[in-house]
């Protein structure tokens, strides 16, 4: 991953490829932010004057380059917009930071370094342009070699992304700025291996091989990690998960990964949708919604960084992780509409679409992380296409059996900026997942679609138990123009919230 270093040198002496500054839209004129003033002098006093003739206006989003006057060792300048200056107090937002940090790393694929003189009043400030530029730094080049048989030393096609991240103007010396930026490496870094994830395709990522990268990991953070194979699988009557894996010639597995700390006084447990292809199954996806469906495992994935993030952090928390990994394919073994299969929770449910299969694999690993009686309990899917509709392609919904429980979640995903949305759980809506056969139908009412995956899901969660359901359908996979920090591909959602929440809890503030 790209390397952070919190740099002494001054913009106007540090060697590097190239200087961000920041820039914002004032109400008549663009504004240079705290940062740029050796910058601004190495100009003449008229840098502003220069970028608004290049037609700079301080957007969010906006980079503009121009080569350095003498004055600079660095022979670029990128000028990154930061939106709307300040109307309070003069601090910019963490997460326009963060974006203005991303969106310049993203364009400085291929150099060896940079440094962002963007502006820092607090360690927040630094730790959100570390966290912006190291995710914008991000490239998944794993199968992009650039292999020619006909010409053997053909070099790879892929272009590498920035080496290193020079944060200027945080104090290196200072034991909190340290901690910031260790922070800062270690979440970028297990949010990549999410982003990984997501992006290897389905015939190299499947339950086995998941199961195999997370014990690896578990090794190297002190994570101790548990796999159910099929065999095991069968043996603890675990019909949702190996109901959804059984037409695969893969099978299934459930993964437990476990973090505990010797002082922890409080347990939170995660659990992760990990469908590491989804074609639908019997009820096959039309043609067009198949192409991407490897981001299926994306709440596993986010499941799996979040509790090895907590491990490399410390934290004062035990973190469970529980990842329900499965391939949803057709064939003569599928399960077919109709089935009932019988869940490891002792309930029946009948199947009426096998493409409603998410909540499948849930439900069994929600009623297995309950019988731990964790204080807490939040899975991470990417569940249903409902939701996408309701919200979009950059906010995630989120549900719960406990309202403030909801709220606090909502805070702190706006806090780490990560765009989510509080939805309920309308009780009239369960009525339409009763089965005369079963004990309940994987599938309701079409309207209201998204609450109806989070109704069936609430029916698995042990009582007196707080638990939430994070749907990232729209957000956990990119589909268009990188922006920001985001990139093309799997973009690790809900990641950041999940590691904030363990922090929280680890610090008592959740009750």
């Amino acid at each position: 991953m790209t390397a952070l270093t919190l740099s002494t040198s001054g913009a106007a002496t540090l060697r590097a490829d190239a200087l961000v500054v920041g820039v914002a839209k004032g109400d008549k004129d663009l504004v240079l932010a705290p940062g740029a003033e050796a910058v601004d002098k190495a100009f003449g006093g008229k840098l502003a004057a220069v970028l608004e003739t290049l037609g700079a206006s301080g957007a969010e989003g906006e980079l503009t380059k121009l080569p350095a006057p003498d004055g600079l060792k660095a022979p670029v300048v990128i000028a990154a917009g930061l939106g709307p200056v300040p109307a309070k107090d003069g601090a910019y937002d963490a997460e326009a930071l963060r974006r203005a940090a991303g969106s310049a790393a993203r364009s400085l694929t291929g150099s060896k370094k940079a440094g962002f003189a963007l502006p820092i009043g607090t360690v927040e400030d630094a730790e959100a342009i570390a966290e912006g530029a190291l995710l914008g730094a991000y490239a998944f080049t794993a199968y992009q070699r650039g292999e020619n048989k006909l010409a053997p030393k053909a070099s790879s096609g892929a272009k590498l992304p920035l080496a290193e991240v020079a944060v200027l103007g945080a104090k290196p010396r200072d034991k909190a700025f340290k901690a910031a930026a260790e922070r800062a490496v270690a979440l970028v870094e297990e949010i990549n291996r999410a982003r990984d994830l997501i992006n290897t395709p389905p015939n190299d990522l499947y339950p086995e091989s998941f199961a195999a990268v997370a014990t690896a990991a578990g090794k190297e953070h002190g994570v101790k990690v548990q796999v159910l194979d099929e065999k095991a699988l069968v043996k603890g009557g675990y019909g949702g998960i190996l109901g959804v894996g059984q037409g695969a010639s893969r099978g299934p597995r459930l993964v437990k990964l476990a973090y505990t700390h010797p002082k922890a006084e409080k347990t939170l447990a995660l659990v992760g949708k990990g469908i590491t292809y989804d074609s639908g199954g019997i009820s096959l996806k039309p043609a067009g919604h198949n192409e991407t469906m490897k981001c299926d495992m994306a709440g596993a994935a986010a499941v799996f960084a979040s509790v090895v993030a907590a491990a490399r952090l410390g934290l004062r928390v035990n973190v469970t992780g529980w990842l329900a990994l499965a391939e949803n394919m057709p064939s003569g073994n599928a399960t077919r509409p109709g089935d009932v299969l019988n869940m490891y929770s002792g309930k029946t449910v009948e199947v009426l679409n096998t493409d409603a299969e998410g909540r499948l694999v849930l439900a069994d690993a929600l009623t297995r992380a309950s019988e731990e009686k964790p204080d807490a309990i939040v899975d991470v899917a990417t569940l249903t296409g409902a939701m996408v509709l309701a919200l979009g392609n950059r906010t995630f919904g989120i549900m719960a059996n406990d309202d403030a429980f909801r709220t606090s979640i909502h805070e702190i995903a706006e806090e780490v900026g990560e765009a989510s949305w509080p939805m309920p759980l309308p009780a009239d809506l369960r009525k339409g997942m009763d089965s005369p056969t079963a004990d309940i139908a994987n599938m309701g009412e079409r309207m209201g679609g998204g609450l109806v995956a989070g109704l069936f899901l609430k029916e698995f969660v042990g009582e007196g138990i707080a638990w939430a359901h994070l749907d990232i359908a729209g957000p956990a996979f990119h589909e268009g123009a990188p922006y920001g920090y985001t990139p093309k591909g799997g973009t690790g959602s809900a990641v950041r919230t999940l590691v904030k929440l363990a922090e929280r809890t680890a610090a008592g503030d959740l009750g």
